[in-house]
């Protein structure tokens, strides 16, 4: 307390003295007292700005700072809105030219076999009573689509169209435990059924298939494609659909069964096609992706004649491409406008389809 009193004191006296020397400085002019006393008062008042400088400075910044908060704060959201809306166009950027690649493959595959299809955007993944696996699509009635069409992407069989709407549609997916498609093994005209499971058991993830000659033998690595029904609904022949993984023998059954895994990724499907007009002729196995070469020693020209095939198969894809017109930009993956040829390739918007008839035993 008294060295409060003391300071504050010695504080007065000082700025009396230099209020005494300011005034005498002013009345005095330039004369020869007035000069070195207008130096003590210029020391004394410099000293003492100095000192409460320095404590006021802290208090000055701190109140400068919280007047400016408001408009800072400001800066930081709308710098912060600015880079999310960049994510955004990024991450949007990124899927189209996903979808742009899915596209591409979807289309030289329905080259290959000569389907005709209207592309489409899976845009919801339903689980309702009597369909246990289905998706929602973005075309409809209106854009030529019918029930029990056959739907595909490009890896494969997807499913078939079982609802339709003026511009959705409702797909049940091959791995419904309800889906049934006829089925032929690769090279042969063994013919039979394979069924979804539901996600369900251990082969919840594969799709069953029961030939119906138990005769027929049945190993792993051998593929499926799709058999097809009279006017191709619900299903179009030669669609890619798996490769056997597991065979069970079980004695006295009339059937053979067997567990495929699917080409198509039903986990992650966006861009597809609904076939809206069958081939005219059966593609048998010519839209089969090409199994890689195995390596042998001394077999340098099977790898040669692999490849060399891998080549042969791509260019017949583009051409196919090509002759359907089915080019497109990535941002226009599921517009269905007039871009196909006679023989295949994507079909104009309500184009006529054939009429509905019952699947061939």
């Amino acid at each position: 307390m008294r060295n409060s009193r003391r300071t504050r004191l010695i504080l007065g006296i000082l700025l009396a003295a230099a209020l005494v020397l300011i005034t005498v400085g002013h009345r005095g002019g330039d004369s020869s007292v007035a000069g070195p006393l207008r130096q003590i008062a210029s020391s004394v008042f410099g000293t003492a700005e100095q000192a409460s400088t320095k404590v006021t400075a802290p208090v000055s910044r701190f109140f400068s700072m919280l007047t400016g908060a408001p408009g800072a704060q400001e800066r930081i959201d709308g710098l912060s809105k600015e880079n999310a809306r960049l994510r955004s166009r990024l991450a949007a950027a990124e899927l189209d030219k996903d979808r742009s690649k899915e596209l591409d493959r979807m289309l030289g595959l329905s080259g290959l076999g000569r389907y005709r299809v209207v592309p489409a955007q899976v845009i919801a993944r339903r689980h309702t009573a009597g369909l246990e696996d289905n998706v929602e699509i973005d075309i409809g009635s209106r854009d030529g689509v019918r029930r029990d069409m056959t739907v595909l992407n490009g890896d494969g069989l997807v499913g078939r169209v079982v609802r339709t709407g003026p511009s959705t549609s409702t797909v049940i997916l091959l791995t419904d435990p309800g889906s049934a498609a006829g089925a032929r093994l690769e090279g042969g005209s063994e013919l039979g059924v394979v069924n979804g499971l539901g996600g369900s058991g251990k082969y919840g993830d594969l799709i069953r298939l029961r030939l119906l000659d138990s005769t027929t033998p049945l190993k792993k690595g051998r593929r499926i494609v799709s058999f097809g029904s009279q006017n191709g609904t619900p299903y179009v022949p030669g669609v890619p659909i798996g490769e056997i993984e597991r065979v069970v023998v079980t004695p006295g059954e009339l059937t053979r069964t067997a567990y495929a895994r699917p080409y198509a990724n039903f986990t992650a499907l966006d861009v597809v096609g609904v076939v809206v007009r069958a081939p005219d002729r059966d593609p048998r196995d010519s839209v089969l992706p090409d199994q890689p070469a195995k390596s042998q020693p001394g077999k340098k020209d099977q790898a040669k004649d692999h490849k060399d095939k891998s080549k042969d198969r791509e260019k017949r894809q583009q051409d196919a491409r090509d002759a359907s017109g089915a080019v497109q930009e990535p941002d226009q993956a599921t517009q269905r406008e007039p871009v196909g040829g006679a023989d295949g390739g994507v079909a104009p918007r309500g184009a006529d389809t054939p009429g509905q008839a019952e699947e061939r035993d």
